[in-house]
């Protein structure tokens, strides 16, 4: 009530519904000034003393869902801009990216213990004659999980779990892509019969990729992989390097993967790899039977970008700070079990390199959940300007100057409350010109 008596809270929403409702706004004090080259007459000043408490509210742009959902809903859109550009073109990429090969694939990580599983109607892992693992637990499970069921993905036994190695592996995954990536130059050249240096210098492999976690707490990597000559998207690759030339090579490098660890007195050997589960998909503009659609892809990925550690259960969304919170956190046994040994590891003079304890909140997974080689699309950074020039473009030639400090961020108790109103009222209006569009002649094609 007190907020809305404020005689500048007009002003105050506007600011709320510029950034879409965002559940933790920056709040930035200063003013920026655009002035006439030459003459330096001013040609437009804004500042911040006008505003309410002399602040100006911006996005906060975190991608996570169960942080800022606005702001997350923006995240994905762009991801799917992204992803798409690299697909059929646009966002200065040629068009002619869509007769390139392309493929989305899937990796995942290795077995590091049995874990309770969904498969239909399959039980779950049937043991003739039942047995007990050397903790006393079973080592089998004849139930038939239903898929949100909250044992599948937890350990059948969690002392016969290899914790140390699921975090390892989560530390070292981007050092795992970069070598399947490597080999796959490699494995291409073999398959084709030319040299290393000679398909370096004929081809470029460009791929963007999303992390995703399993049930089971294990990230698995979703990636668009993409042959293009060696200019780059404008050039065709060479008619000897084709769609199943690259797939060949992809099954072939995953499997040809290993990265040996320094031996540690504490941990002993490590020995890491790809997990033998492979998915490789063809893709195309328009789908047939082995085929997927670029557009469906393109949503795919977007969908899971906005995701995190926290949304799946597979962690929590901000960074621990003592074990204590570990204990007290609201995950599974597992996922706590998982963390903890981060911690644990973190505390090794060897392993101090990985931070663990860093990353115990990702249970070690290091890495962005989206990645993309430099040569595949746009960028974040380019969508944001365009829809930043979009909303007001700047004189031409016109000289800026600008001076902005951080203050505070999120929002008063009232004041979160109101923009989570302002937030549902714009995403029921956003729903509702979908709606007339899909409905409007000619609108399928439009709304898709």
């Amino acid at each position: 009530m007190h907020l809305a008596n404020e005689p500048l809270f007009p002003r105050w929403v506007e600011q709320v519904t510029a950034t879409g409702g965002c559940a933790h706004p920056v709040h930035l004090t200063g003013s920026t000034t655009e002035y006439e080259p030459g003459s330096g007459e001013i040609l437009h000043r804004y500042d911040t003393a006008s505003e309410p408490g002399e602040r100006l509210l911006v996005r906060c742009r975190n991608r996570r869902a169960t942080v800022c959902a606005p702001c997350s809903r923006l995240h994905a859109g762009d991801t799917f801009h992204l992803v798409r550009a690299g697909l059929v073109g646009g966002k200065h990429i040629p068009d002619s990216v869509q007769r390139h090969p392309r493929l989305f694939i899937t990796l995942t990580a290795p077995g590091f213990g049995a874990v309770h599983r969904s498969a239909g109607d399959i039980p779950c892992r049937p043991r003739r004659g039942g047995g007990y693992c050397e903790h006393s637990h079973p080592s089998g499970c004849g139930r038939v999980h239903a898929p949100d069921d909250p044992l599948v993905g937890q350990p059948l036994c969690h002392g016969g779990y290899d914790y140390p190695g699921h975090v390892l592996w989560h530390s070292h995954a981007g050092r795992l892509w970069k070598a399947f990536t490597d080999n796959l130059y490699h494995h291409l050249a073999a398959l084709t019969g030319r040299s290393r240096s000679h398909l370096r210098r004929s081809v470029r492999i460009s791929y963007a990729k999303v992390a995703e976690y399993q049930r089971r707490a294990a990230v698995h990597v979703h990636a668009v992989v993409r042959l293009d000559g060696a200019d780059g998207p404008g050039d065709p690759p060479p008619t000897w390097a084709g769609g199943d030339e690259l797939a060949a090579a992809v099954r072939t490098s995953v499997a040809a993967v290993r990265l040996h660890l320094p031996y540690s007195s504490a941990l002993g050997e490590h020995e890491l790899r790809w997990g033998t589960q492979l998915d490789v998909r063809p893709l195309r503009t328009a789908p047939d039977d082995q085929a997927l659609n670029d557009e469906a892809v393109a949503a795919y990925v977007a969908k899971y970008v906005s995701k995190g550690a926290g949304d799946t259960g597979a962690g929590v969304d901000r960074r621990i700070f003592h074990p204590e919170s570990i204990r007290t956190a609201h995950v599974t046994r597992h996922v706590r079990a998982l963390m903890a040994t981060c911690w644990r590891l973190g505390g090794l003079p060897e392993l101090a390199h990985l931070r663990l304890r860093a990353w115990a909140h990702t249970l070690g997974y290091r890495g962005h959940i989206l990645t993309k080689s430099r040569a595949y699309s746009t960028t974040y950074g380019a969508l944001r300007a365009s829809r930043a020039g979009h909303h007001r473009a700047s004189p031409p030639g016109a000289e800026k100057e600008s001076t902005w400090r951080y203050v505070a961020s999120g929002h008063s108790p009232g004041g979160g409350l109101i923009a989570v109103g302002i937030a549902a009222d714009l995403e029921a209006n956003r729903e509702a010109a979908r709606e007339a569009l899909r409905n409007s002649p000619g609108g399928a094609d439009g709304a898709r």
